[in-house]
């Protein structure tokens, strides 16, 4: 078992912009990862399995709604705090920072800002204890980039609706304990339902022969005349802009968490350059390599001084779908070349299970299209500053 021998960069001394908490809630979980999440992913990984037993200690770091007030079991920190979660948990692997995301930006998320006390109340405390878990349906079989033409739709049955429709490409769905599904009234308006496990006409298959994201759990969430209870209807918002604010949440999560995923890769390729001797010196003595790893630390620096902006206009509820956008295309964009060039660092060696490279590579391959493809974040930025819709 190998060890876990990362030091993070800070070209630009970032960590002077922290807090005391955020460095501990950050710190918290790079120990974590150290420790319990590095030696077990490769083996994970290579094995398509997910390591369930961490779940519990996911809860411990305040993995699971970090943001959530602490009256409904969250740990009550701040969206930087957040954010330096994710980083972390997407260093040790993207997979994980997924199902700890999902949990947090696009389940709990949604039930604290658009159900009622109730629903709070029930869901939340267990969500965040990772007692339950979470899944987020939108995404469909025919509809991806476009969730305004879901087919998933519910009828008013008088004291139930009555949900039919499937999602696909949904993280933590065999596991759920509840989804957070949207779906089309007869009206055509689309609201949020929570659907639990054991509600008869739900199922939850696994999704397998994926090359990526291969120690997280992805599959399906299939209706079949799910009878749901009126009360299990979320009241606060509804429209596609519900969803899509959740999304926000989760893009969020994930530009910070892809700087994480980069870093390792950064790390691990400056590493070797120093270590491995070629033609009577390292090689990372030779002007190309240092190219690449000059390239990599200027884009890991850039990319965290754009994320703590965002974090702080987050704080201050001043960040916009746009901005978010930006730094979601601009940090998954950056950590896919730097794992690239960081395999080829490594040479043949850069493929082996031995290091992380071609584990964050193949996954941040998933990381560049959910939650919105690289595409079509671009696209969101072309109508933010030209005011001309692409998408029409």
């Amino acid at each position: 078992m190998k060890a876990d021998l990362f030091q993070a960069p800070d070209y630009y001394q970032t960590d002077d912009l922290l807090t005391d908490e955020h460095k501990l809630v950050r710190d918290t979980a790079r120990e974590w990862v150290k420790k319990n999440l590095s030696p077990i992913i490769e083996d994970a990984a290579q094995e398509a399995k997910f390591p369930i037993q961490l779940l519990e200690g996911l809860a411990e770091v305040g993995a699971f709604g970090s943001y959530i007030p602490t009256e409904y079991g969250g740990a009550g920190l701040d969206q930087i705090s957040y954010g330096l979660i994710m980083q972390e948990l997407e260093r040790g692997d993207s997979g994980i920072r997924s199902t700890a995301s999902v949990q947090s930006s696009l389940v709990m998320g949604p039930i604290y800002n658009y159900g009622n006390e109730a629903q709070r109340k029930k869901y939340l405390p267990k969500l965040a204890s990772g007692e339950w878990m979470g899944s987020f349906g939108l995404t469909e079989p025919n509809h991806g980039s476009n969730p305004a033409a879901m087919e998933t739709k519910f009828k008013d049955m008088g004291d139930h609706y009555l949900l039919n429709g499937a999602k696909m490409w949904i993280s933590n769905a065999p596991i759920c304990d509840v989804a957070v599904v949207w779906a089309k009234n007869e009206e055509g308006r689309i609201h949020g339902l929570l659907v639990e496990r054991g509600m008869e006409g739900f199922s939850t298959p696994e999704t397998h022969n994926k090359w990526s994201l291969r120690a997280s759990i992805t599959g399906e969430l299939i209706f079949d005349n799910v009878k749901i209870p009126k009360e299990n209807l979320l009241p606060n918002k509804s429209g596609l802009g519900a969803p899509l604010l959740c999304l926000d949440a989760a893009r969020y999560g994930i530009a910070w968490g892809a700087i994480g995923a980069a870093m390792d890769c950064y790390d691990t390729a400056l590493r070797y350059a120093k270590e491995r001797t070629q033609f009577g010196k390292p090689i990372g003595q030779f002007q190309l390599q240092q190219k690449k790893l000059a390239e990599m630390i200027t884009e890991i620096t850039k990319a965290q001084l754009l994320t703590w902006r965002l974090g702080v206009l987050k704080n201050e509820g001043r960040a916009t779908s746009a901005q978010i956008s930006m730094a979601k295309r601009n940090n998954v964009d950056m950590a896919i070349k730097i794992a690239r060039e960081a395999r080829q660092i490594l040479g043949a060696m850069g493929i082996s299970g031995e290091y992380s490279i071609m584990r964050h590579s193949m996954n941040l391959e998933s990381v560049i299209t959910y939650e919105g493809t690289h595409d079509v974040h671009l696209l969101i930025t072309g109508l933010d500053i030209t005011g001309l819709n692409a998408f029409k």
